[in-house]
C-alpha cells in the first residue's frame, strides 16, 4: 500500500502490480499500488502541509526517533533478511549484511542531526553568523539491489535534517521498501513528514518534476538519472548515483590468488547487481593467463543466488550473446541454471578489446571482461577508457604504483588490493562529475539543509 498523509491506501486508479520472488516466479510476494502523478501529488501534498512540526522538532527527538527505527529493525532482522532473500534473490548471508548495516546507518544519521550547526565570521562591529535550515520537502528515488540500505542513506539524513520525505522505491522491491518505512512510523516520524508511493517510472518523473519538491536524492541507471537531473533543473537540487563500468588492475607483482578473490568477491557477490561491482580486470601478459585461471576457478565454486528480474535474467543472457558475436572468447558461464528462477552461471569473458560493448557498456550482471595491458600506462588507459567514473581497483605490493593509479584515476572511488564493492558509511561515495555525489558527515547533511546567513548589528 501506499503512504499518504498517515493512511496506508491503494492508487488512486485501483492499478495494482505483482512482485514476485526471482528465485520462483510461482511465489507471489504481494500485490502493490501501481501509482500514477495523482498520486505523488497527493503525497506531496500531505508532506508538504506536514513536515513543518518535524522540522520544529529538536535535533534531540529527531535522533531519538531514528535510534528506535535502527533499534526495531533489529529486532526484526531475522524476520528482514529472509523477506529479502524471498523478494530480492540475494544469498542469505548477503542480505544479512544488508539488514545489519541498515540500523547502523540509522544510527550514524541520527547522531549527525546535532551536528547541523553554523559559523560566525568577523565584518567590522557587526555579527555575522550561519545556521542551516531543512529544505522541505526531499523525493527520494531508489533502486533495487540494496532496497534496506540505499534507502537509510538517503530517508536517514533527510529526516535528520528535519525535512519531509516522499519516498518511491523500486516496483522490484516494494515489500522491504515498506518494511522501512513501518519501522520508521512506529519509531515516531510524524505521518506528515513521510510518504510511501509505489510505482513504475511515472511517479519517479512526477516526483522529479514537482516544484515543491526542494531536493531529489536518486540511485539507479545513468539513463534515469540524466533525465532526472532535466526534469529537477536548475533551481532545484538533485543528488544522482548512478552506473559504472568498474575496472581492477592487476599488476605483475601481485599476489595472484589474492586478487581472484577479491575479483570474483566484486563481480560475482550480489549477483553482480552492484553499481561499483567489477566489470573488467585489467592485467599485463605476464600474469593475465594464471589470473583468468584462478579466477575461472573461484567463480565455478562462487553462491549466488538469482537475478532479481526476468528483464535482469534477459539483459545478461544478451550481453553474453553479443560478446561472443563481437570476437571475446567466453572461457566459463553464461548459461541459464534453473529453468524456473533468474539463475544464470557467472560468465568470464577473455580476449576483450576497448571497442567491445563488453567493454564499454554497463552490464549489472554477473559478467566479466578481462583485459590486456602491455604496460602501467596502458593499464590505466584502458581503466579510464569509458564513459562512467564510479569505482575502480588496482592489486599490488607496489605503493608507488598504487598512489600513481589513484591519482591517474578517472573514477570517485579507488579501491587498493580490495574489491571494487564495498565503502565505509562515514566516506564520501559517487563517481567523477556527478552531480552532489553522496557524502558522509556534514557533507552530506549540506545536501538536504539550506544555508542562511544572519547580519546582525545593535
Amino acid at each position: 500500500m501506499n503512504l499518504i498523509a498517515g493512511h496506508w491506501t491503494p492508487a488512486l486508479s485501483g492499478e495494482t502490480f505483482a512482485r514476485r520472488n526471482p528465485a520462483d516466479p510461482d511465489d507471489v510476494i504481494g500485490e502493490f499500488p501501481q501509482s500514477g502523478r495523482a498520486d505523488v501529488a497527493a503525497a506531496v501534498d500531505a508532506v508538504a502541509e506536514g513536515a513543518g512540526a518535524w522540522a520544529a522538532a529538536p535535533a534531540d527527538e529527531r535522533a531519538r526517533v531514528l535510534v528506535r527505527a535502527a533499534e526495531l529493525l533489529e529486532v526484526r532482522r531475522a524476520e528482514l533478511t529472509a523477506e529479502l532473500v524471498r523478494e530480492e534473490g540475494k544469498t542469505p548471508a548477503e542480505a544479512a549484511v544488508e539488514t545489519s548495516r541498515t540500523p547502523l546507518n540509522l544510527r550514524f544519521y541520527a547522531a549527525e542531526a546535532h551536528r547541523i550547526g553554523g559559523e560566525t565570521y568577523q565584518a567590522d562591529s557587526t555579527l555575522v553568523y550561519t545556521w542551516r535550515e531543512p529544505v522541505g520537502v526531499v523525493g527520494a528515488i531508489t533502486p533495487w539491489n540494496f532496497p534496506l540500505n540505499i534507502p537509510s542513506r538517503k530517508l536517514g539524513p533527510a529526516l535528520a535534517a528535519g525535512n519531509g520525505v516522499v519516498f518511491k522505491p523500486s516496483p522490484v522491491t516494494p515489500l522491504t521498501a515498506q518494511r522501512l518505512v513501518e519501522a520508521l512510523l512506529a519509531a515516531g516520524v510524524p505521518p506528515g513528514a513521510l510518504a510511501l508511493v509505489h510505482g513504475g517510472a511515472e511517479p519517479g518523473a512526477a516526483l522529479a518534476e514537482d516544484p515543491r519538491v526542494g531536493a531529489v536524492t536518486f540511485t539507479g541507471s545513468t539513463a534515469a538519472g540524466r533525465d532526472i537531473h532535466r526534469k529537477v533543473g536548475p533551481e532545484r537540487r538533485a543528488q544522482l548515483e548512478m552506473g559504472g563500468k568498474n575496472p581492477v588492475v592487476v599488476l605483475p607483482d601481485a599476489d595472484l590468488g589474492r586478487a581472484a578473490r577479491l575479483i570474483v568477491k566484486g563481480a560475482f557477490g550480489l549477483s553482480g547487481q552492484a553499481c561499483t561491482g567489477t566489470s573488467r580486470v585489467i592485467a599485463p601478459p605476464e600474469a593475465h593467463d594464471a589470473l583468468l585461471e584462478r579466477v575461472v576457478k573461484l567463480a565455478q565454486e562462487h553462491e549466488m543466488g538469482p537475478l532479481a528480474a526476468d528483464f535482469q535474467l534477459r539483459k545478461t543472457l544478451e550481453y553474453v550473446r553479443v560478446g561472443q558475436e563481437e570476437g571475446a572468447r567466453l572461457v566459463s558461464g553464461g548459461q541459464r541454471r534453473d529453468g524456473r528462477g533468474f539463475f544464470v552461471t557467472p560468465a568470464i569473458f577473455a580476449e576483450v578489446t576497448p571497442g567491445m560493448r563488453l567493454a564499454r557498456e554497463e552490464i549489472f550482471g554477473p559478467v566479466l571482461a578481462f583485459q590486456r595491458a602491455a604496460d602501467f600506462d596502458e593499464a590505466i588507459a584502458l581503466a579510464n577508457g569509458t564513459d562512467y567514473g564510479l569505482a575502480a581497483g588496482i592489486v599490488t605490493h607496489d605503493v608507488r604504483r598504487a598512489l600513481e593509479f589513484a591519482r591517474r584515476s578517472r573514477s570517485g572511488l579507488v579501491k587498493v588490493n580490495q574489491p571494487t564493492t564495498g565503502m565505509a558509511m562515514n566516506a564520501p561515495f559517487g563517481g567523477i562529475e556527478q552531480p552532489f555525489k553522496e557524502q558522509a558527515g556534514p557533507a552530506l547533511m549540506h545536501f538536504y539543509t539550506h544555508q542562511k546567513t544572519v547580519y546582525l548589528s545593535e
